[in-house]
C-alpha cells in the first residue's frame, strides 16, 4: 500500500490527503490524540466550526478534509485585508468563549484554543473553520486572547522580516477590536510560550520583546 500524499507540515504533525474527503493527521513524537478529539467532537455538537473527526488512533487522527486556503495565506495574498481578518479572529473567539467549559466545574472557565491565529483558520466554502486543537485547555478566556496577541508579536519582531510589518499590522488591528486581556494572563501566556518544544532558541529570546509589545496596546 502506498504512504498518503503528504499536504502540508507543521511544526509538529504532517498532514496526508487519504482521498477527496479525508486527510491523516499524523504526530511526529507520538502522543494520544484522543482528548483533542473529544474536544473537537464537543464543538462540533455546539456549531462551532471545527473539522468533523472520523478517528483518533494513538497519534493519529482522520479528518475532514477541507477546501480553501487559510487566513494566512489571503492575508499575504491580498485576498483579505487585516481589518476584516482582525473582525474575524476576534469573532472566533468571542464565539468560542460564549460556550460552557467541557469538563470544569467553574462557571467563568472556557474551552481555550491557545494557538488561534491565521495559520489555524481555514477559509472554506462552508465558512471559516477552526484547526489543529493539540494545545486546548479550559481556563480563563482572556487567557486565550493573550496567547493569540503573543504570538502575533512573535512575528512582528522574529527573524523573518519580511512578515515583521504584517505582524504588527496584524496585532494592532487584533487589540484594537479584542478585549483587554489581565496582565496576569499575558504572563501566563508568556510562560507557557517559554516552555513550547516547537520553538526555536531564538525564538525564545525574543519573547520578552515580544511581550512588551503586546503591553504597549494602542488606543
Amino acid at each position: 500500500m502506498n504512504e498518503p500524499t503528504l499536504l502540508a507540515s507543521g511544526r509538529d504533525a504532517d498532514v496526508f490527503a487519504l482521498d477527496r474527503r479525508r486527510v491523516l493527521r499524523r504526530y511526529r513524537e507520538g502522543g494520544d490524540t484522543a482528548p483533542e478529539a473529544a474536544v473537537m467532537a464537543y464543538l462540533s455538537g455546539a456549531g462551532y466550526p471545527v473539522p468533523e473527526v472520523h478517528s483518533a488512533v494513538g497519534p493519529e487522527m482522520v479528518l475532514e478534509r477541507l477546501d480553501g486556503e487559510t487566513l494566512l495565506d489571503a492575508l499575504l495574498a491580498g485576498r483579505i485585508d487585516v481589518d476584516p481578518a482582525a473582525d474575524l479572529l476576534v469573532d472566533l473567539h468571542d464565539r468560542l468563549h460564549a460556550l460552557p467549559a467541557r469538563l470544569s466545574t467553574d462557571p467563568t472557565d472556557r474551552i481555550l484554543h491557545l494557538d488561534l491565529h491565521p495559520l489555524n483558520v481555514m477559509l472554506t466554502s462552508r465558512g471559516p473553520v477552526v484547526i489543529d486543537w493539540r494545545n486546548a485547555i479550559e481556563g480563563p478566556a482572556d487567557f486565550d486572547v493573550a496567547m493569540t496577541a503573543l504570538i502575533f508579536a512573535e512575528v512582528a519582531v522574529g527573524e523573518l522580516g519580511v512578515l515583521a510589518d504584517p505582524g504588527r499590522l496584524a496585532l494592532t488591528a487584533f487589540q484594537q477590536r479584542a478585549q483587554p486581556p489581565r496582565a496576569s494572563q499575558l504572563r501566563r501566556a508568556l510562560d507557557l510560550r517559554r516552555v513550547n518544544p516547537t520553538l526555536t532558541a531564538t525564538e525564545k529570546a525574543a519573547l520578552d520583546r515580544a511581550a512588551a509589545l503586546v503591553r504597549t496596546r494602542p488606543d
